[in-house]
């Protein structure tokens, strides 16, 4: 069994945490920090695709190795699909999780709907050819946020069927139901 060596173009320990828990152990997965690359990717494309592949373009330029991003989304029906491609930075540039959820809170104060979704796209260049994956959740903004376990909205979002906030399941949990799992999966799948 041949390893596939992969860059996944974020800073974020956190989703590289989520995806090596979700990758066959034939996956060697490192992060733009193993590149010894600290700089931000620019996110500034007008929709969550968008962004996916901006990033793994980016990135493939400049280091000419097979390579894939990611960009989430939280979409709020009641807020015409709020915060959307904006999510990591809603209540300001400064991407602070506190502050997005307090604005988000706020913002959707008396309003009865609360559906939501959180969405991922991954966008894949491998041996210079361009692939994208998306993986879709939906579920349902709680009052509170509740629970301590993952990042970014989790505490706030209740995926249908369940009665917990993603920050109240484990990573492992998370994983079986997730949007970026679901991507993930698809992209295991072509690769394999």
């Amino acid at each position: 069994m041949t390893n596939i060596n992969l860059i996944f173009a974020t800073s974020n320990q956190n989703k590289v945490l989520e995806i090596q828990k979700i990758l066959p152990k034939k996956f060697n997965i490192k992060s733009l920090k193993d590149l010894n690359y600290f700089e931000d990717v620019p996110e500034n494309e007008t929709t969550i695709e968008g962004n996916a592949i901006f990033k793994a373009k980016y990135i493939y330029e400049k280091f000419n190795i097979n390579v894939f991003a990611d960009d989430t989304g939280l979409e709020v029906e009641a807020l015409n699909g709020e915060p959307g491609v904006h999510s990591a930075r809603y209540a300001g540039t400064t991407r602070n999780s506190e502050k997005n959820i307090k604005k988000l809170l706020k913002n959707l104060k008396n309003i009865k709907n609360r559906n939501a979704r959180f969405k991922t796209v991954i966008a894949l260049i491998i041996d210079n050819k361009l692939h994208i994956f998306s993986g879709i959740v939906e579920g349902y903004i709680l009052d509170s946020p509740k629970g301590n376990n993952g990042f970014g909205y989790d505490p706030i979002f209740c995926p249908n069927g369940f009665d917990k906030s993603f920050a109240e399941l484990t990573l492992k949990e998370k994983n079986l139901i997730s949007h970026r799992s679901f991507a993930m999966k698809k992209l295991i799948d072509f690769i394999s």
